[in-house]
């Protein structure tokens, strides 16, 4: 019985972590496009660098304050180095996806970001000693094929070019891939060799990004250029703060199930709740889907959902018997 109702509790606080993510994050990318494709007259929005850093100031301060006045967990014993690496991989991933909705648009991005769980369990396999079962290699070839069907270009489309371009969108999607992989190898080991906690972790690895960005921002001097853009646009303020808030609830709910469940399932969480993200950034901003396009979106989605239950269920039988070997 007691089997049963802990099973339940698992599964309820899966679904506590989805729906959360879920619904701060499809606000959080409707907030993003507004801000990084909206009319500004002849201006464009070139500031990603402080984008970031404002998100993590505010992710920071929020984090801090319930630490200290809400949760008060036991000290965090994790060495500042490994949250200062996993800081640099983190926000490394977030300026480089940034950047590249410069160059593609937004359901692009989401999909490339949709391989998240390739370069995870890659870096896991590589870095970490892990192993997985051959149905969950089946799934992850499923999303890149399906993802390799959305990227692929018409050569029509090309005007004369190949019928497909690796150009600086995709690239940055690539590097942010990969640096969410190394995040997700940092993670797990901050869970399995310390004492941590979703607060903690978030508080820390924010503050360690505000530190990266803000040598950046002053080497680049974007910082001030972002303040005067900010105040030739105010009409950019309100989404600027409800980009931040957005941001601060959904990273409450990352780094809650990266502590309960392991970076790998948050990879898989993160990535299914981008279906619905698409669809309603298509819905608002009119952003055009080919056939293939959303077959391809098909098969992206299909092969997530077959990994999530799969690869649950591998894990749920191997658990015990570690324990017991231990």
């Amino acid at each position: 019985m007691s089997a049963v109702s802990s099973t339940t509790s698992e599964y309820r606080k899966v679904g506590v972590c989805f729906f959360g993510v879920f619904f701060c994050y499809l606000l959080f990318g409707i907030c993003q496009e507004k801000i990084t494709r909206g009319d500004y007259g002849e201006e464009k929005f070139t500031y990603a660098q402080a984008l970031v850093f404002i998100q993590c100031i505010f992710s920071c301060t929020v984090a801090k304050l319930i630490v200290k006045f809400v949760t008060k967990p036991k000290e965090d014993t994790t060495p500042a180095g490994l949250y200062a690496a996993c800081a640099v991989c983190y926000t490394g991933a977030m300026v480089a996806s940034n950047v590249a909705l410069q160059y593609i648009s937004y359901p692009a991005q989401v999909l490339g970001k949709a391989c998240k769980p390739i370069p995870v369990m890659i870096l896991g396999i590589f870095l970490a000693k892990k192993r997985y079962p051959p149905a969950k290699f089946a799934c992850i070839l499923m999303i890149v094929l399906g993802v390799a069907m959305f990227m692929y270009k018409d050569s029509k489309a090309e005007a004369g070019g190949s019928a497909f371009t690796l150009g600086t969108g995709e690239m940055l999607l690539l590097v942010s891939l990969t640096l969410d992989g190394l995040t997700g190898v940092t993670q797990e080991k901050m869970r399995s060799n310390h004492i941590t906690d979703q607060h903690h972790m978030m508080y820390n690895v924010n503050l360690w990004s505000c530190y990266v960005l803000a040598a950046a921002l002053i080497v680049t001097g974007q910082g001030l250029e972002f303040i005067y853009f900010c105040w030739r646009n105010p009409s950019v303020l309100p989404y600027l703060l409800a980009f931040c808030v957005t941001s601060a609830l959904g990273q409450h709910f990352i780094f809650l199930t990266v502590v309960t469940f392991g970076p790998l399932t948050c990879s898989v969480i993160t990535t299914t709740r981008k279906f619905f993200t698409i669809l309603c950034s298509v819905i608002f901003f009119q952003n055009p889907m080919s056939s293939r396009q959303c077959l391809g979106t098909s098969f992206v989605f299909l092969g997530l959902a077959c990994d999530a239950r799969y690869g649950k269920s591998k894990q749920v039988a191997v658990a015990p018997k570690e324990k017991m070997e231990h």
